[in-house]
């Protein structure tokens, strides 16, 4: 008698009692602390374990034989077949949860939830099957909104203590250097007798307070520029694009409808944005020409900014220092929306910004 090879007991084990190993398969489905369910070709179900039912209320009596649409929202059930098709189609045969998108389920009193989802897909004699394992993440998503609504709250106060001491640079101390420098220069031109040294360090003092001045103005505009809040963020961009050709030699563009107006936080938010890109245009794209362009949808804000410089590897490992590209990100995310970054190395790089903003009847 020849020895068996390892693992043909179980097999011949499996192959002579099926009835048992189906029994296995179903307590180790039913055991899984994720919910699993399989439908078929047409997309009704075919298996739904305990978690499932404890996930979406549904018993399996209630669901088996019915059409996948039952245990998701009606808005999602028009595209999902075509997802489907499109995933049958790719010859992949799984794809894992984990990768950021959530999905939304139904419960049976009606509510909705977000889920973690993946799907894989088997060839079987009666047509492929497509299995999906679903993780209920409503807490992980609750914190998420959680920290973002703290994190907008704190953006805000930020911005409210920015536009005040930028006021206050504005029009107190700014007002007051001038107003000593007219002094300095009624002393200079009225005491033409004094000593030469006199006389060169009255000149010496009207230059500092004319740099004090200059550089005082600079870092209130800098803070928050009170074109913002007086003219609103068409003629605020026009501002910071002049003023990055101004500081760095590099030809920058603006493409914008003059009528565009945006209130808050959407305003603040796009003008930051575009700041911070240009900002890192300057810092390491060595380009030598920067365009922006800012579009109104009709329920969104689009914005692109693009240059001609070094370019980078767009996906490769972050910097542990670099936090610019990363806080241009959180801004768009923070009101909902999304940031793309398009770069090659020696190609320039393109920053798509793309925020949806509600009518202004509705709260934000």
């Amino acid at each position: 008698m020849h020895p068996s090879p390892p693992g043909s007991l179980a097999a011949t084990s499996f192959e002579s009692h099926p009835a048992d190993a189906a029994a296995m398969l179903a307590g180790v489905l039913d055991s899984a602390m994720d919910g699993i369910v399989t439908v078929d070709h047409t997309q009704r179900i075919v298996l739904y374990n305990r978690t499932a039912e404890k996930m979406f209320g549904w018993p399996s009596s209630q669901v088996l034989g019915q059409p996948l649409d039952q245990l998701m929202p009606a808005r999602f059930q028009a595209t999902h077949s075509q997802h489907i098709h499109r995933f049958a189609s790719t010859g992949v045969t799984s794809r894992r949860m984990g990768d950021g998108t959530v999905v939304y389920g139904l419960r049976a009193s009606g509510e909705e939830f977000p889920m973690d989802a993946s799907i894989s897909q088997l060839d079987t004699a009666d047509g492929k099957l497509y299995t999906v394992i679903l993780r209920d993440v409503t807490e992980r998503v609750r914190a998420q909104e959680e920290r973002s609504a703290f994190v907008a709250a704190v953006n805000t106060a930020r911005e409210e203590e920015k536009t005040r001491v930028a006021r206050e640079l504005h029009d107190e101390l700014a007002q007051s250097l001038t107003a000593l420098k007219m002094d300095t220069m009624w002393l200079r031109n009225h005491f033409a007798g004094v000593p030469a040294v006199a006389d060169t360090r009255l000149t010496d003092m009207l230059q500092m307070l004319d740099h004090t001045i200059a550089a005082t103005r600079r870092i209130a505009a800098d803070l928050r520029p009170l074109l913002l809040d007086d003219l609103g963020l068409v003629p605020a961009i026009e501002w910071l694009v002049h003023n990055f050709g101004q500081r760095t030699g590099v030809a920058c563009t603006l493409t914008a409808d003059e009528a565009l107006e945006l209130r808050e936080p959407y305003a603040t938010a796009i003008f930051r944005i575009v700041q911070e890109s240009l900002a890192n245009v300057a810092k390491h794209a060595g380009a030598s020409a920067v365009s922006v362009a800012l579009e109104r949808l009709p329920d969104a804000i689009k914005l692109a900014v693009s240059d001609n410089g070094r370019g980078f590897v767009a996906d490769a490992p972050r910097k542990p220092q670099s936090l610019g590209l990363m806080g241009l990100r959180e801004r768009a995310v923070l009101l909902k929306g999304r940031l793309s970054i398009t770069s090659t190395t020696g190609q320039g790089t393109r920053i798509d910004v793309f925020i949806p903003v509600p009518d202004p009847q509705e709260s934000p």
